[in-house]
């Protein structure tokens, strides 16, 4: 995998920055329609699993971006 830096208005940012973003978004997202459906009454520690799908759709888009550069 590689990876380049994003060119933002003249100033370098690292490509896990906007993929940061994103998981953040998706995570955003998630957590309302589990909220909406009840998920966090099932949940021993609410800010951990959150931290946690957080985590795991990062990776999941970093592995994603890496795989899809390397088929191109």
């Amino acid at each position: 995998m590689s990876f380049v830096e994003i060119d933002v208005f003249g100033v370098y940012v690292a490509p896990i920055v906007p993929m940061m973003l994103a998981a953040v978004l998706v995570t955003l997202a998630f957590r309302w329609v589990a909220v909406s459906v009840g998920l966090f009454r099932w949940v021993w520690h609410p800010a951990l699993f959150e931290f946690s799908v957080f985590l795991i759709v990062l990776a999941a888009m970093v592995l994603t971006v890496g795989i899809l550069k390397l088929n191109l």
